[in-house]
C-alpha cells in the first residue's frame, strides 16, 4: 500500500470533507490517514484506485493540485478559510498575519508573494474578501447585531466594517441584512 498527500482544490466547508470521504467509502479505500481543508492523506493499493479517486473529485466539484505554486495556493487559502470560517473569532485575538504563518509554516511576506504570483490579486484583498462574505453570512442569519459582527470579525469599529462592506458590495450591511442588494458569493469564486 502507498501512502500519498493529496491536495484538493475547492474544499472550503466541512460538508467538503464530507464529500470526499464518502467518495473513498464508495471506493472502499479503508486506509484514510487524514481528511481536512484542502487535502488527504490517504493509502491507495493500487494506480487503478488512485486514478478512480481523481477522477470522481470533478463530479463534486474538486479537482487534484498536483503544481507546487498551486499547492502552495491552496495551502494559503484554505488557512485564511479556516482564520474566518474556523476560527471561533481567533481572528480578533492575533493578527492575520501570524496565524497564517503559523499554519503554513512560511514566513508572511513569502505567502503574499506567492498568493500574488498565482492569482495576479493581493492576498490582503483575499482576506477582504473572505472576511466580507462571512460577514454577508453572519448578517444573513439575522441572528447578530452589527456591531456583534464587527467584533467577531475583528475590525475596529463599525463603521470601518461598513465603509470596507459598502466599498466591496456596493451596498451598505443594512441594505444587505434587508434584502435590498447583495449577494453571497461562494467562497471557491472569489478569486
Amino acid at each position: 500500500m502507498r501512502t500519498e498527500e493529496l491536495f484538493i482544490r475547492n474544499m472550503v466547508s466541512t460538508r467538503c470533507i464530507v464529500a470526499v470521504r464518502q467518495i473513498l467509502n464508495s471506493l472502499e479505500m479503508e486506509e484514510v490517514e487524514r481528511i481536512s481543508l484542502g487535502r488527504a492523506v490517504v493509502g491507495f493499493d493500487n494506480e487503478r484506485q488512485l486514478a478512480q479517486f481523481i477522477d470522481a473529485l470533478p463530479s463534486i466539484g474538486f479537482l487534484l493540485v498536483e503544481d507546487d505554486g498551486q499547492k502552495q495556493l491552496e495551502m494559503i487559502k484554505t488557512a485564511c478559510i479556516e482564520l474566518f470560517y474556523h476560527g471561533n473569532n481567533a481572528n480578533s485575538l492575533i493578527r492575520n498575519s501570524d496565524h497564517l504563518s503559523e499554519r503554513t509554516g512560511m514566513p508572511y511576506h513569502q505567502l503574499s508573494r506567492i498568493f500574488s504570483e498565482q492569482t495576479k490579486t493581493t492576498l490582503e484583498k483575499y482576506i477582504i474578501l473572505l472576511k466580507i462574505e462571512r460577514v454577508k453570512e453572519l448578517l444573513s442569519y439575522k441572528d447578530f447585531t452589527l456591531s456583534e459582527v464587527s467584533y467577531q470579525m475583528g475590525y475596529s469599529s463599525v463603521q470601518y466594517l461598513s465603509n470596507q462592506f459598502k466599498q466591496v458590495t456596493g451596498v451598505t450591511p443594512k441594505q444587505f441584512k434587508d434584502g435590498i442588494g447583495g449577494y453571497r458569493i461562494p467562497l471557491d469564486k472569489l478569486l
